[in-house]
């Protein structure tokens, strides 16, 4: 049983969170995520999932890139990728809380069977689900590529930086 002064030393424990994804490319949904996020832990791995099964827009060094510069008012925001077992990433981060975020309960049957996947490879995993803000329920990368692709107005959608790189990607 864990008593009162057990908390206290394990409290004092450094937290940290990993946030993972594709952020193909990051929205400002992504960013509300990271901000309250943030707020919550001493340090916050914001991961770049590197999935073989997908054609991404732009590379995980672009997405890295991406990132990290639109995460520069969060100090204590890390931005990494990883292509192996998000369990095996988080001990290399000397993490045990997986962020995500939820719009819809469709993600949250999604996200629940990740979840229990995750602490049943390790116990020691813990995943947070945070909804995600209202303004944003509707809002995915995917949309955000489409109306770019048709060079549409999406400045209501992802910081000014990355709507940049949306324009350079596509007139390419």
């Amino acid at each position: 049983m864990t008593t009162s002064d057990d908390y206290v030393v394990e409290h004092k424990k450094s937290r940290v969170a990993v946030y993972p994804g594709s952020f193909d490319p990051v929205t400002y949904g992504h960013l509300d995520i990271i901000q309250r996020s943030a707020k919550q832990f001493d340090r916050l791995v914001v991961a770049v999932l590197n999935n073989t099964s997908k054609n991404p827009l732009f590379s995980v060094e672009e997405r890295k890139e991406i990132l990290r510069e639109v995460t520069k008012p969060y100090p204590n925001v890390e931005v990494d990728s990883f292509r192996d077992l998000l369990v095996r990433f988080m001990k290399t981060k000397n993490a045990n809380v997986i962020v995500r975020g939820i719009r819809s309960v469709t993600d949250f049957e999604y996200e629940l069977q990740l979840a229990s996947t995750n602490h049943l490879l390790d116990e020691e995993i813990d995943t947070i689900f945070i909804p995600t803000s209202p303004k944003f329920s509707y809002l995915s990368s995917s949309i955000v590529k489409e109306i770019a692709h048709f060079d549409g107005d999406v400045h209501e959608l992802v910081p000014p930086y990355v709507e940049m790189r949306l324009k350079q990607q596509y007139n390419r």
